[in-house]
């Protein structure tokens, strides 16, 4: 999927490149029609712009005074072509190939680097491919409705589940408006159908509609992924996991546990940790449980290097199905 991205993306370039060519092209055809005069500036400009370029091959007195006069006649012969289409009401840039991003000229890389506009059509591209444009349909923020959860207290919590959550939402907006500026990362705990998954995706859509690269795994799905980099050493799916401006990790402890899913899951928290790549990880386990079922060192980066977020009520998904009855 990964290589079918990269060629999806290869394509946009391609596509920018093909529509500003006879874009360009049609552009010329109009000004052979109306001011043809411009293209003979353009012949000449260039017939002296060759002149000069083979001008260090050549054996000329008074070398300088010569390069001189011909950097000034190339001048002189662009003011007028500027001029001239100024004067008739186009661009003075009209003649010219106009690229969507002048950094990499439409080609996606700067030497061998990915350009930042690659990243952006990568936004895109993952946001249409992706299991979060169908999810995020549905879990957004249009459809959050804080009813669902009782204004009363039950049991040990010290607050209703309604005061919670309105917590919970408050620090999840400041996570999203401060997102390019905060070293946070956020861990979802409680019982299951709590809005924990829900309050994940509605952050994923808002991220996405501003341009950041959201990755969205179930805790199953992405230590499928690990072995295809560990075993099959795919890395376009490793980088990504961990340069995507946020990875969500779903369900975590739902996976299977193995010495194998541990040493690699610690070493995708660590990497995203040290380049600050921010997570948001959801569990139905308790913090108790995360220390018994995870090493030392998975659990020391989730509760020491995310924010904890303690999800409680009644299950909203029976709520739900039992209103859908009625």
């Amino acid at each position: 999927m990964i290589n079918g991205y990269q060629a999806e993306i290869a394509k946009i370039y391609e596509n920018i490149r093909e529509n500003e060519a006879k874009a360009l092209s049609k552009r010329r055809k109009e000004i052979e029609e109306k001011l043809p005069e411009v293209l003979e500036l353009e012949r000449k400009i260039g017939k002296l712009c060759v002149e000069l370029s083979i001008s260090a091959f050549k054996d000329i007195q008074n070398r300088d005074e010569y390069l001189k006069n011909l950097r000034e006649r190339i001048t002189d012969l662009r003011v007028q072509k500027s001029e001239l289409l100024f004067k008739n009401g186009y661009p003075i840039n009209y003649l010219e190939h106009n690229f969507k991003c002048e950094k990499c000229q439409d080609t996606g890389f700067i030497g061998n680097q990915k350009c930042s506009c690659y990243k952006q059509h990568l936004v895109k591209v993952y946001y249409k491919n992706s299991d979060l444009n169908e999810l995020i349909k549905e879990n957004n923020f249009d459809n959050f409705n804080i009813e669902y959860y009782s204004p009363r207290k039950s049991g040990s919590e010290p607050e209703s589940p309604k005061k919670n959550i309105e917590k919970i939402f408050t620090r999840c907006m400041n996570f999203i408006r401060n997102f390019d500026s905060t070293n946070e990362n956020l861990l979802f705990y409680g019982n299951s159908g709590t809005g924990k998954t829900f309050l994940s995706n509605c952050i994923a859509k808002e991220l996405l509609d501003k341009g950041y690269l959201v990755v969205y795994r179930t805790a199953e799905s992405l230590i499928q992924n690990l072995k295809r980099v560990r075993f099959d050493g795919d890395e376009l799916l490793e980088e990504l996991l961990i340069n995507c401006d946020l990875l969500i990790i779903d369900d975590l402890g739902t996976e299977q546990i193995s010495d194998f899913s541990k040493t690699e899951l610690f070493n995708l928290l660590n990497k995203k940790i040290l380049k600050n790549k921010k997570m948001i990880v959801s569990t139905n386990c308790k913090l108790e449980e995360i220390l018994q079922i995870y090493s030392e060192r998975i659990s020391s980066r989730l509760l020491g290097n995310f924010s904890l977020y303690k999800f409680f009520g009644d299950d909203i998904r029976i709520k739900k199905n039992l209103s859908k009855a009625k």
